[in-house]
């Protein structure tokens, strides 16, 4: 539940602490002193829009932390986040000049939809204008989903259709390009099949080129090993021949001068690595040949490759890559071509969506028969006596919210057949019905903490006591706070919260007082009586209060 708001510079609260309890809190006071601002304000830390227009005039940033008890049903994703859930729940959001928002959840940033996510499983806000989006079919129709409890259902239900719609538009188009479709595929044959019978192979034009080039320069490869064999292993004068030389005149000297030792060994290494480089070169002369025709297929492949490069105009040895992207597009173009299968992915589809759909629509029945009943017993208390509320399923071509319309029906009094609702209620039957939506639909919310905003409007008298009581008795179950004008809904409260605004050095300023007994009674009052407050006004108030 909702523990405590912080407000700082917002709108026209310069500063607010506002501690909570569980039951039913009303918050009253005259129109216009920001009563609607403080669900405003937990909206936005709840992860709602905000900009620089709700900061407060002359300050330079609105700053609003609300701190709730974790719920079972956040502890799991609190977890996720690596957040303890066992502390307490802190969401904070700072708005400065400039329109920057930064949000915070236990003093560690974090991003709105993070605020939002959570928020979905601490409170439930119903609007004052709730009951002006009653008449709106979209809205009966995800109201009932939301009752019945299948919103994910529905959810799939829309995929569904989007899955099937799009397999249908692929097939017929697929189906009005199979001439395009043939020209294309004609082409791609064609060229794999050049390609193809050149059959290029991965690191063939790099051995190619260099197999070439060995053969080229053959001539002059054999020359010169030749000769360097010659200088390295001469029986008058060679390589080898001088530093056996020179090891054999060093070697005697070094009982005279150790450090001689160093320059034997390495004259020892360079003839050892003559000798190896004598071996080498006689091994390479024996593999190396003259071979025109060998020189000649070379040059005659790589020039084949080079003109097919050409063609495709890619380098020489990108040419096997061209192929197998050549065969992928011909299968690509074959998938897509097949009509046969892609008229069977239309009918999965198409039958995936009629299973949903028939779960959905057996989903709503059952649902709208049960709110129905629900919301003609609460109209009895509502000042709709006789009325009666149905909710009509009228089965219509399919699409992605399902094979049916939902409209809510109304009969405002006995003997009366129930008409759609944006026709025959009035604004007064339209709040009314909206709030004992709200309730009906409360009453099975998950959510600890359920908020109220002017949801009385367009009733009064006796309803609105029977209001009052119905806040109260959904303030058993959950936490329920309401912003209302009604002094029977206010005397209902468990807890009276007065909000007024007053000038400070020419600046409006508003504020929130928890009331005591006696500064209840003469809020009632005021709410009875107006401005004016009398003793008959008092005493009204004190029995109101009392009962």
């Amino acid at each position: 539940m909702l523990r405590s708001l912080h407000i700082r510079d917002f709108v026209i609260v310069d500063q607010a602490e506002i501690q909570f309890e569980s039951g039913f809190t009303v918050f009253s006071g005259e129109t216009g002193a920001g009563k609607s601002i403080l669900i405003d304000a937990l909206s936005l830390a709840l992860g709602a829009r905000g900009d620089a227009a709700s900061i407060r005039q002359g300050a330079e940033r609105a700053d609003i932390s609300a701190v709730f008890d974790v719920p079972p049903a956040l502890r799991q994703p609190l977890l996720d986040l690596d957040f303890d859930p066992d502390d307490a729940l802190v969401l904070r959001r700072v708005i400065d000049n400039s329109g920057r928002s930064r949000a915070y959840v236990n003093g560690t940033p974090a991003t709105l939809a993070q605020l939002r996510t959570l928020g979905e499983s601490l409170i439930d806000i119903h609007g004052q204008h709730a009951h002006q989006s009653l008449i709106r079919p979209a809205s009966q129709r995800d109201m009932l989903d939301a009752q019945g409890g299948h919103q994910a259902l529905a959810h799939d239900t829309l995929l569904a259709w989007q899955a099937w719609q799009q397999a249908q538009k692929a097939f017929q188009k697929a189906r009005d390009n199979q001439e395009a479709l043939q020209t294309e595929r004609e082409r791609l044959e064609w060229q794999i099949g050049e390609l193809g019978r050149l059959n290029p192979r991965e690191g063939e034009w790099e051995s190619l080129s260099a197999s070439q080039n060995r053969l080229a320069h053959a001539q002059a490869l054999l020359e010169g090993a030749t000769q360097a064999l010659a200088a390295l292993d001469n029986d008058e004068s060679s390589a080898q021949l001088y530093l056996g030389a020179a090891l054999h005149r060093l070697q005697p000297l070094l009982r005279h001068d150790p450090n001689l030792q160093g320059i034997c060994d390495a004259l020892e290494s360079a003839r050892i690595a003559a000798s190896e480089a004598v071996s080498d070169l006689n091994s390479y002369l024996d593999r190396l040949e003259l071979d025109p025709d060998s020189l000649a297929q070379a040059e005659q492949r790589m020039s084949a490759l080079f003109e097919a490069a050409r063609q495709f105009k890619v380098e020489p040895e990108a040419l096997p890559l061209v192929l197998d992207d050549l065969n992928a597009q011909l299968a690509q173009l074959d998938s897509a071509g097949d009509l046969a299968a892609m008229a069977l992915q239309v009918d999965k589809a198409k039958d995936q969506y009629h299973q949903l759909a028939g779960q959905l629509s057996a989903a709503r029945k059952k649902a709208a028969k049960k709110l129905a009943k629900q919301v003609t017993e609460a109209m009895q208390t509502l000042a709709m006596q006789g009325g009666r509320f149905d909710i009509s399923l009228e089965s219509t071509a399919p699409s992605g919210h399902g094979n049916e319309t939902v409209e809510f029906l109304v009969a405002g009094h006995a003997g009366v057949t129930p008409r759609p609702l944006a026709k025959v209620a009035s604004g007064g039957e339209l709040a009314r019905l909206s709030l004992a939506l709200s309730v009906i639909a409360s009453q099975a919310a998950r959510v600890p903490t359920l908020i109220f905003d002017e949801v009385d409007t367009g009733v009064g008298g006796a309803v609105a006591e029977v209001v009052g009581r119905l806040l109260r008795e959904l303030g058993t179950r959950h936490q329920v706070l309401c912003v209302t004008h009604l002094p029977q809904v206010a005397a209902c409260g468990d807890h009276h919260y007065e909000v007024s605004k007053a000038l400070d050095q020419g600046t409006t300023l508003s504020s929130i007082q928890l009331l005591g007994t006696e500064a209840r009674v003469d809020e009632v009052a005021r709410m009875l009586g107006g401005l004016k407050i009398t003793d008959t006004t008092r005493k009204h108030a004190r029995e109101m209060l009392s009962q």
